[in-house]
């Protein structure tokens, strides 16, 4: 499995949320490339890169940054928020980034999202976020009515390659991952899974690690807060999933 650390950019800084709320941040680096590149020199393998303004504006607003980092670091990037034309699309891959993460526009615009799978197949990740086990949208700002598994299998059917998926009650929190949802979700797809959202310490990795072992298309995990806090390092992180 993949570790992913996480760098949430919102105005012009690495800044996690907690629960997915703008009113709860902290901010941890006054540059995001800071951050990428003290995790690329840690071992990082892929970056996840978040523009939370981009989330909640609809449109990217940190592509200079997502340049930068992209310059900064050897290993590859993924980065969402906002992405809802294909234009936002083709921006995010001239500014470096090896996949997009496409969200709220997966859900409610259909002929988007098969046109970018059509062009760009595996360098699209959808991501289905979960509240209560039901898909958040914009940005995590509002709740849908559809449960996430059913949107997984869904868009599976689809021709998605790549789910990420958010466990939003625990994300930020370091109380653990939500195993039981995201086996549920790793069944109702062959596509890969990036489990996200509550990782604290390596005893949450090894879990996961257990989990992908039973679920084999359980891909990696990204990690945030407990890096930025230095509950763990890069460098256990990739071993506690190996």
């Amino acid at each position: 499995m993949i570790l992913y650390p996480a760098i949430d950019i919102r105005g012009g800084q690495a800044v996690r949320l907690l629960q997915g709320d703008y009113e709860r941040e902290t901010a941890y680096d006054a540059d995001p490339v800071d951050a990428a590149t003290r995790w690329a020199d840690e071992g990082a393998e892929y970056l996840h890169v978040v523009d939370l303004d981009g989330a909640k504006a609809g449109e990217p607003r940190n592509l200079e940054a997502v340049r930068r980092i992209a310059a900064a670091v050897p290993c590859p990037i993924q980065v969402g928020g906002g992405i809802r034309d294909a234009g936002s699309v083709a921006a995010l891959l001239d500014a470096g980034a090896a996949r997009v993460v496409i969200g709220t526009a997966a859900l409610r615009d259909p002929a988007f999202l098969d046109a970018v799978i059509r062009e760009h197949g595996e360098r699209v990740v959808v991501s289905v976020d979960a509240k209560k086990g039901r898909v958040a949208l914009q940005g995590w700002t509002e709740a849908g009515e559809e449960r996430v598994v059913e949107a997984v299998a869904a868009l599976s059917a689809r021709g998605v390659a790549r789910f990420l998926c958010t466990a939003i009650e625990v994300d930020g929190t370091m109380a653990g991952p939500a195993l039981d949802e995201l086996s549920e979700i790793a069944a109702a797809t062959a596509a890969q899974v990036i489990a996200s959202g509550g990782v604290g310490d390596l005893s949450d990795l090894e879990s996961l690690a257990e989990l992908g072992a039973a679920a084999p298309n359980l891909e990696g995990a990204i990690v945030g807060r407990a890096l930025y806090e230095r509950k763990l390092t890069v460098a256990d992180g990739i071993a506690a999933l190996s």
